[in-house]
């Protein structure tokens, strides 16, 4: 009852958002025939500038269909559509014919020759233009145009004019010495001028000319509003704004008495390649020849909205029926939120579905729908998978399946065999991690150190040495030239494993774990389907590094939020520390996969899909290192993106077909890259953006300024991503707003190098990686931007293109301003990655001047080009110390 609820209530509040944005508004009301109509007949494919003309029978319907609205046309040419006059008295009606003139005098005598021959052969031709706005376009010289002027009054015997805005006969009072009766174009649109000032502005300028020319009957050419258009300064071009125009101008019309032609009879949707995009939309018809509003009653601005918003409603319905019941544990708030969202998503799809039918869209518009639909698409897909992980966070009644750590003194103690990777770790942190181990409160286990192709022995043997000092219960192992990595050691580790060991742990060589660890978490192992229980990752020395603070809560929002999210449905990720697995699963579902760099996450899905349990206990039981600078927390990410990409080529049939693993656990480990596909995708709409703003700018009559129907979109995609994490992690992260600030920036500046990794591992099998360097970047500014220099130049040339995109269309463009502003929000990422750079510099430069640090790093050896460091995919820290400061 609550699921039905909550879908009828938002279904209606969907339809009342279609009302409220679609109100009728009233005008003045007009019954009788309108004064005339400025004609150009192409339909909503032709055009003229390719030879693609009207036929007769496109003309004739279009006189018969003008003829029920008016008793007069005006055309431009009489070299095009030279059956006009003839098809237009056929159907009543009176034209002011036209003569296009423009820089070619052979064109120009063509078309006076026609427009004589018209009148003479046309008796409805009662008054002729000749010329329309060629002084303004510059084409004509005002010289010339009055030379025309007198050749076509000497040859006709109906008044001759010429056709320009209002300023210029003001400027050419020869002209209008030269003409029979005065055409003035008045277009406020064009001037940004608001379309409740709009009537009065023409009136005034009609005025203003008729006062400066007395004796010269002055004929409005081009009067009206367009339907569609980018902002001009206080001029706004929609549906309601053309009728409230029209209709107030009809109104006023008749107490002044002017003869007028409305600009114009039918869109003419070539035209936007010429004059921007309300080129297309000055028809009180659409181009398909419907009206676009009735002269009469209330005006609605998309009269078919209730049609759109019954197909949201609906399309919407099931999803939200099944998200309110299938998740009745949460509470109402959270319930009401998703299925809200769930139908703010369908409606938007349903309005952007529509836009071919409400837009003339040329063939890079189309380009622009198809790819930026998808794209919508996708961050749709991306915002929702987000909010789920909100609700269940923030509106849970409790959590499902939540672990803690067992105390169970007299409970047996299975023996769990320790495996320690390492690969030219410095000597004084490995031997701090196993002095750790050797503290544990727990009887049966074993250390293995496996030190895996490190080739200095200055680097191994301290530790080889301590570990024989420590007794049986640790073994080292050097590895020279191993095969498989991290994981090649591992499965080396299996095979020195001692017999009675039922857990592998595995901890990484900077972790210092806490002595209850093994005590508290292998009582879990009691239950036969658990294969793997797995602690957080948590980081210790990172207080003093205003950088290290920020990579650690950065890494600790994943373990207080996405873990516990995950845990719900059994598809947790699975770390390469501080984790305990199963020996009998780990060996029967064939050990560590050599061929995966993220070895860890993939063992995890393995187990769940042979049916085995994952549980994460959520409590504090070991601290390791984070990385040491910005390049290495690059490097870090962009490894675990690559072993991502990796497991999902390789594991597609798993998580697109129905198997072992359940809809929960699939939707898990395909939604849960999500976020790092929206780092891909952020990378394609930059690149996207930047050459689409340099052909608006270079070639702006190819390339518009995109609807703001698709920005509006994208700049709610990047609030809504704003606000989710930061609202979280106050909730669940117990830090400070400034270290949420600090982990929200850190988290920004990875994009790029998750984007490029995740298109690497898209596109390489195996990847190649370098060891991540320990030291520290120089103090200079240039030193600083080095590991972010892709980033910065990324940022420029975004806050170049806006900034360009303002200077060039004016800060006034609506559209231009939406789109700098989208730019700019695109660009946050790129400069939090040099906000990341600089402040490690700094921290590296204070280090440098400070006392020597507890750990020194072993001096850089050469390493072979198979071995590298093997990361986990989602933890708070790499697989190894390569992504560590040694020296703290």
């Amino acid at each position: 009852m609550s699921a039905i609820v909550i879908t009828l209530l938002i279904a209606v509040l969907n339809a009342g958002w279609w009302a409220l944005n679609n109100r009728p508004s009233a005008h003045p009301d007009w019954t009788g025939k309108v004064n005339g109509l400025a004609y150009s007949g192409f339909q909503r494919d032709q055009d003229p500038t390719k030879k693609r003309f009207p036929t007769q029978d496109e003309l004739a319907r279009d006189m018969a269909l003008m003829a029920q609205v008016t008793h007069r046309i005006r055309t431009y040419t009489s070299t095009e559509n030279a059956t006009v006059p003839w098809l237009a008295r056929e159907a009543g009606l009176k034209v002011t014919a036209g003569a296009w003139l423009d820089t070619r005098e052979e064109h120009n005598q063509a078309e006076i020759q026609a427009l004589v021959q018209a009148v003479r052969e046309n008796p409805n031709v009662d008054r002729v233009i000749v010329g329309n706005e060629s002084i303004l376009r510059g084409d004509v010289a005002v010289r010339d145009m009055i030379r025309y002027l007198k050749q076509v009054r000497g040859k006709v015997n109906v008044p001759v004019s010429t056709a320009e805005p209002w300023h210029i006969w003001m400027r050419y009072p020869e002209l209008a010495r030269n003409v029979d009766y005065i055409t003035i174009h008045l277009l406020p649109y064009w001037e940004g001028v608001p379309v409740n000032e709009a009537v009065n502005y023409v009136l005034d300028r009609y005025w203003e000319v008729k006062r400066a020319y007395p004796r010269k009957k002055v004929v409005i050419g081009e009067v009206g509003w367009p339907s569609q258009g980018d902002r001009r300064d206080g001029a706004v071009a929609s549906v309601e704004n053309q009728a409230a125009f029209v209709r107030a101008f009809l109104e006023r019309s008749i107490e002044h008495d002017l003869d007028y032609y409305f600009m114009e009879a039918f869109d003419q949707p070539w035209k936007q390649a010429h004059e921007g995009r309300a080129g297309a939309y000055w028809g009180v018809f659409h181009a398909d020849r419907t009206p676009k509003f009735p002269l009469a009653g209330p005006v609605v601005s998309d009269p078919v909205w209730p049609a759109k918003a019954l197909a949201a409603s609906i399309l919407a319905a099931p999803f939200m029926f099944f998200f309110a019941s299938h998740f009745r544990r949460f509470k109402f708030a959270g319930k009401f939120f998703y299925c809200a969202l769930i139908q703010a998503a369908v409606t938007l799809l349903v309005w952007l579905v529509g836009v071919p039918f409400e837009f003339y869209l040329d063939w890079l518009d189309w380009a622009m729908f198809l790819l930026l639909l998808p794209a919508l698409v996708a961050m749709i897909a991306i915002l929702l998978t987000n909010a789920f992980e909100f609700v269940e966070v923030k509106w849970r009644r409790k959590w499902l399946r939540e672990f803690h750590p067992i105390e169970r003194p007299d409970a047996p103690q299975p023996f769990v065999s320790i495996h320690l990777p390492c690969h030219n770790e410095p000597p004084e942190m490995v031997i701090l991690t196993l002095e750790s181990l050797k503290r544990l409160d727990y009887r049966n286990y074993e250390v293995l150190v496996l030190d895996n192709n490190t080739k200095d022995p200055a680097v191994w043997r301290p530790v080889q040495e301590w570990c024989e000092r420590a007794g049986e219960r640790f073994r080292f192992f050097h590895l020279d030239n191993w095969p498989g990595f991290k994981a090649g050691a591992l499965n080396f580790g299996l095979t020195q494993t001692d017999p009675r060991a039922e857990v592998i742990g595995v901890v990484d060589a900077d972790y210092v774990v806490e002595p209850e660890w093994l005590k508290v978490l292998t009582p879990h192992f009691a239950e036969p389907k658990v294969a793997v229980v797995q602690a957080p990752q948590a980081h210790r020395d990172y207080e003093h590094s205003p950088f290290q603070r920020m990579c650690n809560w950065e890494f600790d929002g994943f373990f207080r939020i996405g873990m516990h999210h995950r845990n719900e449905r059994n598809a947790i990720i699975q770390h390469g520390t501080m984790t305990l697995v199963r020996r009998q699963a780990l060996e029967a579902t064939g050990g560590w996969a050599e061929w995966c760099i993220c070895e860890d996450a993939e063992l995890g899905l393995r187990l769940m899909n042979a049916g085995y349990e994952l549980r994460y206990v959520d409590a504090v039981l070991g601290r390791g290192l984070t990385p040491a600078h910005f390049k290495a927390f690059k490097s870090q990410r962009f490894r675990w993106a690559f072993g991502a990409m990796q497991i999902l080529k390789r594991r597609w049939n798993w998580l697109t077909k129905p198997g072992p693993l359940d809809a929960g656990q699939r939707y898990h480990f395909l939604t849960g890259w999500f976020s790092w596909f929206a780092d891909a995708l952020h990378l394609v709409f930059t690149v996207a953006a930047l050459l689409w703003t340099i052909g608006m700018l270079s070639a702006p009559q190819y390339f518009n300024m995109p609807l703001d129907l698709f920005l509006l979109p994208v700049l709610g995609f990047f609030v809504c991503k704003a606000f989710f994490g930061p609202a979280l992690y106050r909730e669940r992260v117990n830090c400070s707003w400034l270290d949420v600030i600090g982990a929200s920036v850190a988290s920004m500046g990875l994009s790029h190098a998750i984007a490029r990794g995740i298109f690497a591992g898209l596109t390489q099998k195996n990847g190649t990686f370098v060891v991540t360097a320990k030291g520290v970047s120089g103090g200079n500014w240039l030193g600083a931007l080095a590991p972010a220099r892709e980033e910065a130049l990324m940022g420029c040339a975004l806050v170049a293109g806006a900034g360009l995109t303002l200077a060039t269309m004016g800060v006034n463009h609506r559209e231009a301003l939406l789109w700098s502003v989208i730019l700019g929000a695109q660009s946050i990422p790129y400069w939090s990655a040099v906000v990341c750079a600089i402040i490690s510099a700094r921290d590296a430069k204070r280090s440098k001047q400070a006392s020597a640090p507890r750990l020194a790093p072993a001096a850089p050896q050469p390493v072979p080009d198979n071995v590298i460091p093997m990361p986990s995919p989602v933890a708070a820290q790499a697989g190894t110390g390569m992504a560590r400061a040694g020296a703290h």
